[in-house]
Formats: C-alpha cells, structure tokens, sequence
C-alpha cells in the first residue's frame, strides 16, 4: 500500500506543479519537484530529535536539510528558524511545490518546518505519531500555526 500510496501523491505533486497560472512566478521548479520526489519516499520513516537521516530518523529540520541537500544540492541546517531565516518570503496563496511551511506549534515563533508538496499538503516529521506524513495545511491545527514560507529556489 506505501508504494501505491507515494504514486498516487507523486502523481499528483506533478501535475500541479506542471500547471503555471503566474508569470512572476511559476507553480514548478525542476529544484522543487526533485525535493517533493525525494520527501515523498521518506513517508513512514521514524522521528527521532536531532535527527539528520533516515536510518537515525528526523526531526523537522533535520529532514527539511537532508531532503535539500540530497534531492536539490541545496545546503540548509539548524533550526526550523535557522531554515527560515535564509529563505525568501513567499505568499501562501503563491507556493509551489518544494518550498517551505513554517508554524508556531510549540509556542515558539519558526517552531516546525515541512516542505510544500502541492494541493495544500505539505510533508514534514512531526514528534506526534512519531514518522514522516502527510498533513494538509487547512487541517484545523497547522491552520492555526501557520506563520510563513519560504523558497530556495527561482
């Protein structure tokens, strides 16, 4: 069921980053669906605090940077704020997949960081349920702790 379930998402994933709807700014990069690609293949793997890989298991950051370097050869580290801090602001209503969520879920601002997949969802390796998943955006709880996103790509 995993592999059928990592088809269908990354079916998806690419159709909504096939579509372009901005001239500024295009819903795909070749960078992002290669981050989603990779994130997507991770579903199911362990939290672990400070984790950096998939056989430790990942914290938020810790996946955020290993998706990064591994799928993108871009290099990003430290905290959920750390991550935040070097990105570009992005609009919620202009993200695309690959880019960066970020929340308030420990009463910290930059607290949780996951990566945008497409269609509202987002992949990321909350302590809670203790793997990798799949959230959506508009889910009551990262509704409300919803503070920003960021890019590192064109």
């Amino acid at each position: 069921m995993r592999g059928l379930q990592f088809l269908i998402v990354a079916a998806v994933a690419l159709v909504v980053a096939a579509c372009s709807s901005s001239p500024e700014r295009p819903l795909s990069s070749e960078k992002g669906r290669d981050v989603v690609i990779f994130a997507l293949g991770l579903i199911d793997t362990g939290y672990r605090f400070g984790g950096k890989n998939p056989e430790a298991g990942f914290d938020c950051s810790g996946m955020v940077a290993y998706i990064y370097g591994q799928a993108a050869g871009v290099k990003v580290g430290g905290s959920a704020a750390d991550i935040a801090r070097h990105g570009r602001p992005v609009q919620r209503d202009k993200l695309r997949p690959g880019d960066l969520v970020f929340f308030n879920t420990r009463g910290a601002s930059l607290s949780h960081v996951g990566i945008y997949i497409g269609d509202d969802r987002f992949v990321h390796a909350p302590s809670t349920r203790g793997q990798v998943r799949i959230d959506q955006l508009a889910a009551s709880y990262y509704a409300q702790r919803f503070q920003t996103a960021r890019t590192y790509f064109e």
